[in-house]
């Protein structure tokens, strides 16, 4: 997922899927603690996954607010 991308989407949708971000988050961390995660790149891709959505929504927020 890019930052171009992003910005194509409305601020609800961003909500939505940094909801969804957070959840696979979460199970990549549940699983990491059980032994059961063989993709460990993943959690650091989704992490800056979470932090892409988040400053795109900071944006969209300031442009609003001008």
């Amino acid at each position: 997922m890019n930052a171009a991308e992003l910005r194509d989407k409305t601020p609800d949708e961003l909500r939505d899927q940094l909801v969804a971000l957070k959840k696979e988050a979460f199970n990549l961390r549940f699983q990491q603690a059980t032994g059961q995660l063989e993709n460990t790149s993943r959690m650091g891709q989704v992490r800056k996954d979470v932090a892409r959505v988040k400053t795109i929504l900071n944006q969209k927020a300031a442009s609003a607010a001008e």
